[in-house]
């Protein structure tokens, strides 16, 4: 299939995190793009700032005609998040335009290039950035399609030279809906396979099987680098041909040594296939962003960028928006924000939290992420929660799902097992916060719409800093 025989590309669910930096790719490239998203947000407006016409009400009307007129010249890309019930989706089918999801349209797009593709129910995003980053920094050709904000490119898409159209490309490798398997990598890296997605996928094992398939489709002599804690099975699908290179923070073919903490960086040496690379310096904190660094600098290696490259490259990542983000550090006090959005993720991030600000009081703010996720992992949450001093529950953001009977934060907070809990509606959270400051570190965490309170947190805290000056 050819992208470029249409000239419109119309997007339902323009404002995923995925879905605009293919947006984007098509407003570099110079199509016209509009689309339906439900929530205005800052990244719908930067959208629109480049050039895409965004309405966010389910109303035909509303699309541009000259996409609705010129039915051979507009390819529809669609997240499955938007349900079969939503009236644009309906109109476009009924109509018979030519309907892509995203991960088919990044299949495409990535198909002609030497691909690096980065999966796992976590750590993929920040990796892929990495990944994306150390290439960029060494002066390689890149394109990449990220599944957060780098905040060294400011974007979630990079693009490469403008002469150099086959360069390598990079892409966050989603497993849920499967999307994954649209992919055909050279290098895999396989950060994680906890159970996650399990309104798709039913069980762990199906989950599995299905990175079984994403691997089995790396591309002859390739690799896979495979993180110590996924399903070890993953390396028995792989074409005889691709080489396997396990990793982790010690014990595995590539590995770190001399982990230590100082000032918020994070310093290591790390040896894998081919690779010695010593005093790196992470400023990303957190011991598995340690193990992301690791795959990434293995997996850059590969395409022979030299050690002081990778080693200069770390240094000089800054990291992605919401992946253990410092907000703002008033006085005593830090703010952090961050993505975690399964039990996994959260006890990654408060362990690295307690060890980078050990004997501090830390308060979590978090936003369980769907029904589903809440009810399948309860225990997970509770246990990863009371890592914490104390936990501000809010209520649980559906995006994509219909509420289930007696699934609810109320039935999370009856688990939590820290001392100090509340359960509050995420409009009384700047409130309650003028009044109780009692905290060393203060971190919102959730995948929802939990991030827009961060500006408004950050405010508070200066005006109060200020006050107390």
């Amino acid at each position: 299939m050819n992208l470029h025989q249409y000239r419109h590309i119309y997007f339902l669910g323009i404002g995923g995190i995925g879905m605009s930096a293919i947006a984007r790719w098509f407003l570099a490239k110079g199509f016209a793009v509009a689309g339906y998203d439900r929530t205005l947000t800052p990244l719908t407006k930067q959208l629109e700032t480049e050039g895409a016409r965004i309405h966010f009400e389910d109303d035909v009307a509303l699309i541009p005609a000259s996409f609705k007129e010129k039915k051979t010249e507009t390819l529809v890309i669609l997240t499955p998040a938007v349900p079969v019930t939503h009236k644009e989706r309906q109109f476009l089918e009924q109509e018979g335009f030519t309907i892509m999801k995203r991960s088919q349209v990044l299949g495409l797009l990535t198909q002609e290039q030497y691909l690096i593709a980065v999966a796992g129910t976590h750590g993929k995003t920040t990796t892929s950035s990495m990944v994306a980053h150390l290439l960029h920094h060494a002066g390689v050709s890149t394109s990449a399609f990220l599944g957060g904000i780098s905040t060294n490119l400011g974007s979630n898409l990079l693009l490469p030279h403008q002469e150099e159209e086959r360069a390598l490309a990079v892409v966050e490798a989603d497993e849920y809906d499967r999307s994954f398997l649209t992919l055909h990598p050279d290098i895999a890296i396989v950060t994680s396979t906890d159970p996650d997605h399990l309104d798709i996928y039913g069980e762990k094992e199906a989950l599995v099987e299905s990175f079984r398939q994403f691997v089995r489709q790396i591309k002859p002599n390739g690799y896979l680098l495979l993180n110590h804690t996924a399903d070890q099975t993953l390396a028995d699908a792989v074409d005889p041909t691709v080489q396997v290179i396990r990793y982790g923070l010690e014990g595995e073919e590539l590995c770190a040594t001399s982990v230590t903490i100082a000032e918020g960086t994070m310093h290591f040496s790390a040896q894998g296939r081919n690779l010695q690379l010593s005093q790196a310096a992470l400023q990303v904190p957190g011991f598995h962003n340690v193990e992301n660094a690791l795959a990434a600098v293995q997996a850059v290696s590969l395409l022979d960028v030299s050690a002081d490259e990778l080693r200069n490259g770390i240094a000089a990542y800054t990291g992605v928006k919401r992946r253990f983000e410092k907000v703002a550090s008033c006085g005593d006090k830090i703010f952090l924000d961050d993505y975690a959005h399964h039990p996994r993720e959260i006890e990654a991030f408060l362990r690295s939290v307690r060890a980078l600000y050990p004997q501090r009081k830390v308060r979590v703010i978090f936003q369980p992420h769907l029904f589903t996720r809440t009810r399948d992992f309860l225990e997970g949450f509770a246990q990863s929660l009371g890592l914490a001093d104390e936990v501000w529950l809010l209520e649980i953001y559906p995006a994509r799902e219909l509420p289930i009977a007696g699934v609810t934060s109320q039935l999370l907070f009856d688990q939590l097992v820290c001392q100090n809990k509340r359960l509050l509606a995420k409009e009384e959270v700047l409130k309650e916060l003028a009044k109780d400051l009692d905290f060393n570190v203060l971190a919102t965490v959730g995948a929802g719409d939990i991030d827009m309170l961060v500006p408004e947190i950050k405010k508070l805290m200066e005006e109060k800093a200020h006050v107390l000056e």
